[in-house]
Formats: structure tokens, C-alpha cells, sequence
């Protein structure tokens, strides 16, 4: 069986190294897997989606819309952009922050702050995780990645995988630590 995964967010969060984490852990579990990567003007905080299938055997890396078995957010109004993709009884996983986007910033748009509630009225599985908090408490808010990486491994059920040896390969020796603490703060969340 295989499994299609959505993570978004903005330019900056680690939406790209955090699904290069995730497809290493897959491929160290034996299954296979594929993904690519679209960039919206992600340098200056625009939108960043990578997509990740996985299972026996993937032939393309491409999901469509309504297919999606999980949407990871990193930014909430990111996760209600990309709930066409979630096929009906997904789930999605985000965080609560929000970073308002430019036409926020200017005044030509308002920013839905309803989000959360607006994906709970139309899916009935939504893991909300506060991922910058817990980073920020654990040292760094850019950890905010690796805490949603914890809570999407922990919904998926593989936990026998060697994450924490992937996550110190991942990174610089000084960023170790901090990153795996926000790896077992997301797969102890509730």
C-alpha cells in the first residue's frame, strides 16, 4: 500500500530538509520512495510543498488532488491551501503559528485567523501541534520543523525506525541535540 504525503509551509521553516529526513527514514525502513519539491518564491517567504510517496513500490512522486493520505503544515493558512489535496479521511498535522504573507503585511489582505476551525469543519482528522513553541522552548524556533517531523512519525506508526541516527546525520554537530529533543517533543505529544 502506499502512502502520499503533503508538507507545507513557508520559505525558511525546513519544509524541504525535513521530507529529506523523512525520505531517508523511509528508505532506511525498506520501503520505497519518491519525492519532489516546488518552490514559490520561497527566499522571500513564499510558499514551499514538497511531496513524498512511499510504500512497496512508487512510480512517480506526483499527488494529485483529493489523494493525499496527510497534509503536514508548518503555517496553519498553508494547511487550509493544501487541503484540496487530502483524500477524504486524511489527516492533517500543523502547527499553530501563523506568518502573515506579504499581501497580509501591506494591507491588501486579510489573514484568516479562523484557519484551525475551518479545517476542522470539513476534516474530521486534525492534529494540531503548537511545533514553534516547543522549539522555541527547547532553544531555537527553527526546531519547529523536526518537532512536526516527531508528530507525523508518531501518526504514521513508524517509530522502529532509526530516527534518531538519520536526525544526527542530518545536521551539524552543535545542532544535534536541540534537534533531537524537538524530534521526542513531537512524537510525545498527545
Amino acid at each position: 500500500m502506499t502512502k502520499s504525503i503533503i508538507l507545507v509551509g513557508v520559505g525558511g521553516q525546513g519544509t524541504i530538509t525535513t521530507s529529506s529526513i523523512l525520505a531517508r527514514g523511509l528508505i532506511a525502513g525498506g520501503k520505497d520512495v519518491k519525492m519532489s519539491e516546488i518552490h514559490g518564491m520561497s527566499q522571500r517567504g513564499g510558499t514551499v510543498v514538497t511531496q513524498v510517496k512511499y510504500g512497496e513500490k512508487v512510480y512517480s512522486p506526483i499527488i494529485g488532488e483529493g489523494e493525499a493520505d496527510l497534509i503536514v503544515s508548518f503555517e496553519k493558512v498553508e494547511a487550509l491551501r493544501a487541503l484540496p489535496y487530502l483524500k477524504e479521511g486524511g489527516t492533517v498535522v500543523t502547527d499553530i503559528r501563523e506568518i502573515f504573507p506579504m499581501p497580509v503585511l501591506t494591507g491588501a489582505a486579510a489573514y484568516p485567523g479562523d484557519a484551525i476551525e475551518q479545517m476542522q469543519k470539513s476534516v474530521p482528522n486534525v492534529i494540531v501541534v503548537r511545533a514553534a513553541e516547543l522549539a522555541q522552548q527547547l532553544g531555537n524556533v527553527k526546531a519547529q520543523n523536526i518537532v512536526l517531523l516527531g508528530a507525523l512519525v508518531k501518526q504514521l506508526g513508524l517509530m522502529e525506525i532509526d530516527w534518531r541516527s538519520i536526525i544526527r546525520d542530518s545536521f551539524p554537530e552543535k545542532l544535534v541535540d536541540l534537534n533531537l529533543k524537538a524530534f521526542e517533543a513531537g512524537t510525545s505529544m498527545e
